[in-house]
């Protein structure tokens, strides 16, 4: 499940997208991404370390992504924020490890499942920037995948 440090992480980042100047106070960004703004400054923080974002200090201080919102994928912020997108250890591609109560990964009759809804989870994700949340695409791809 998506924790609500990544949601509001998500929320932020779509809108340092959309702002045309590139870059916006954390309380005004707390106000935009409706998030607590102490919490929300954490995470920036951590988005910060991570080169997501880059902040600047001063009077004319502020938060800016660090790259072209169409080379950040939701995907690359939530392994950041949460961890693995997997919903085990033994499917993760990233921080794999044999499950502590798995006999026999050959043999164990749930992975098969967790393996193709990494994968499609993956799928989603790692294709969905920045960009295209900010354009408001969500919605088109809601449609287009239950067949609307």
């Amino acid at each position: 499940m998506l924790s609500s440090k990544a949601r509001y992480a998500l929320r932020a980042l779509v809108e340092l997208a959309r702002e045309p100047a590139g870059q916006i106070t954390a309380g005004e960004l707390a106000l935009r991404a409706d998030a607590p703004r102490k919490f929300l400054e954490a995470i920036l923080l951590e988005l910060a370390r991570r080169r997501i974002v880059v902040s600047r200090r001063g009077k004319f201080g502020g938060y800016s992504l660090a790259r072209a919102p169409e080379s950040i994928t939701f995907a690359e912020v939530i392994r950041v924020l949460d961890g693995p997108l997997a919903l085990a250890p033994c499917v993760s591609r990233l921080s794999f490890r044999k499950c502590d109560d798995c006999p026999d990964l050959a043999t164990c009759s749930i992975r098969e499942a967790l393996l193709r809804a990494r994968d499609a989870t993956a799928d989603v994700l790692e294709g969905y920037s920045l960009a295209e949340a900010a354009a408001g695409r969500g919605g088109e791809l809601f449609h287009e995948s239950h067949g609307e």
